[in-house]
């Protein structure tokens, strides 16, 4: 079957038309994330006939995460498998054009203009306020458009931002407000239906912005959406000329980045400890950690064993994942008791 067969339906919504798919087809675009946001977005993408998809994601499947986050199968929650390569796994029986490229990391200061290069466009399926603020920092530096998309139990937001055209994240939240302050999915839950239509708001805004199609026509606003009420509004907004961003042209989140901290993971009892020093050699900690460890596997990609009430995952880079606490002093404790 050829691309022009996959994609007639597609061709034939006359705002798209020839030309925006050839524009899709053309496109590279980032999303952070492929967990339940992410993971909507890079199948909707996927079929769409994207050019080239990055994928960038810190964290393994979990049973919780089965019933949001549509990439992923029982057997990837049994097996710890890292998200991208769960979600690299699915998308690719998918077929079609779109070339799918992978990064089992933590985006921030230091990588994103790596993994955004050559990006036409950066999707938000994150799960923090910190990353949100650094790719809104990236994006607008370089001219770069983006959508942000946040949920929380039924509901959520969708905000495109195309720099110098529209508000950017900080134009509308010039602060992330303090932590414990905003309901979180740990707190008040989330909803599949909720995942699903925010992030299908964002891909339908992706397809437009990367076709290129009557832009001038698309007003920057603010979708609210709430799948158990029925509700949808549209809170239009402006950008503001003492914007610290787009106005001033700060960027706190990219050039003076906070020190690196342990984080801890929305919903899950568990905090994601930063790397620590030099790459960790998987053999030699082997070695040296089972006679006090339980359940040690070395799967090549990732580090995995249980120690006291804790269950451990190293990564390459020397980041780990420790889960059964959201105490970041506890999590901190164990990882130099561990890998320092």
């Amino acid at each position: 079957m050829s691309t022009t067969d996959r994609f007639d339906r597609q061709v034939r919504f006359a705002p798209l038309g020839p030309e925006g798919q050839a524009a899709i087809e053309g496109a590279r675009v980032l999303t952070v994330g492929c967990g339940a946001l992410g993971g909507v977005l890079a199948q909707e993408l996927c079929r769409s006939g994207v050019g080239e998809l990055v994928l960038v994601d810190r964290d393994v499947v979990e049973l919780s995460n089965l019933p949001r986050q549509v990439l992923f199968e029982d057997r990837h929650a049994r097996e710890g498998t890292l998200k991208v390569e769960a979600a690299q796994e699915s998308l690719a029986r998918i077929g079609g054009p779109t070339r799918l490229t992978v990064h089992a990391d933590h985006l921030d200061a230091e990588n994103i203009a790596e993994l955004a290069e050559g990006c036409a466009l950066v999707l938000d399926g994150t799960d923090n306020l910190a990353t949100r603020y650094l790719v809104n920092d990236w994006c607008v530096e370089n001219d770069v458009p983006w959508v942000y998309g946040g949920v929380v139990g039924s509901g959520g937001l969708v905000m495109p931002v195309l720099p110098g055209k529209s508000p950017c994240l900080r134009c509308v939240f010039p602060d992330p407000p303090p932590p414990g302050t905003l309901d979180t999915c740990d707190s008040a839950g989330v909803l599949l239906p909720a995942v699903a239509a925010i992030a299908s708001l964002q891909a339908g805004l992706a397809l437009r912005i990367l076709a290129a199609r009557d832009l001038e026509k698309l007003e920057p606003a603010i979708l609210s959406v709430d799948v158990w009420d029925g509700e949808l509004r549209r809170l239009s907004g402006d950008r503001r000329e003492d914007c610290p961003c787009c106005g001033a042209r700060e960027f706190p989140w990219l050039h003076s980045p906070p020190g690196r901290r342990p984080v801890v993971l929305c919903g899950r009892n568990t905090v994601q400890v930063p790397a620590g020093g030099d790459r960790p050699d998987f053999a030699a900690l082997e070695r040296r950690l089972e006679p006090t460890t339980r359940e040690l596997v070395n799967l090549g990609a990732l580090l995995r064993l249980a120690v006291d009430d804790f269950r451990v995952t190293l990564f390459p880079d020397g980041r780990a994942l420790i889960e059964g606490t959201d105490d970041v002093d506890r999590a901190r404790a164990l990882y130099d008791r561990l890998f320092a």
